[in-house]
């Protein structure tokens, strides 16, 4: 854990401790988790698995989180990967977003109300 990271995410205590109590039951049968993605992140998901890319949405973000994992060690190259995702967020911008209006633009994303979001359903085989 990297120092800053206490103080980030100090208004998660729900989270921390219902995530301490799953760890056991979890490293022995696994997490089962839903997740809400945003637009652009969830096309851009289904289409690498329409183009084979990914068998399935399972093994997308299984792949995609033990990418993140294995960088776990290399904090700077993370923080980099981060650095360069914002700016290219605001450099394609015209004219680019300062760092408050990037906030502001970032909190009406998850604020704003969206319409119902698309489900994905496991095909049992």
């Amino acid at each position: 854990m990297h120092k800053d990271d206490d103080e980030a995410f100090a208004d998660n205590y729900a989270e921390r401790e219902q995530a301490k109590a799953l760890r056991e039951q979890a490293r022995a049968g696994g997490l089962r988790f839903e997740v809400n993605l945003p637009p652009t992140i969830a096309d851009w998901l289904l289409e690498r698995i329409e183009r084979g890319v990914y068998a399935h949405l399972a093994e997308a973000v299984f792949f995609i989180l033990g990418i993140f994992r294995d960088l776990e060690p290399h904090r700077d190259l993370r923080d980099e990967l981060v650095r360069r995702s914002l700016q290219a967020l605001t450099d394609n911008r015209k004219p680019p977003l300062t760092e408050e209006q990037l906030k502001a633009e970032l909190k009406r994303v998850f604020i704003e109300p969206r319409p119902e979001p698309a489900r994905w359903e496991k095909i049992q085989r």
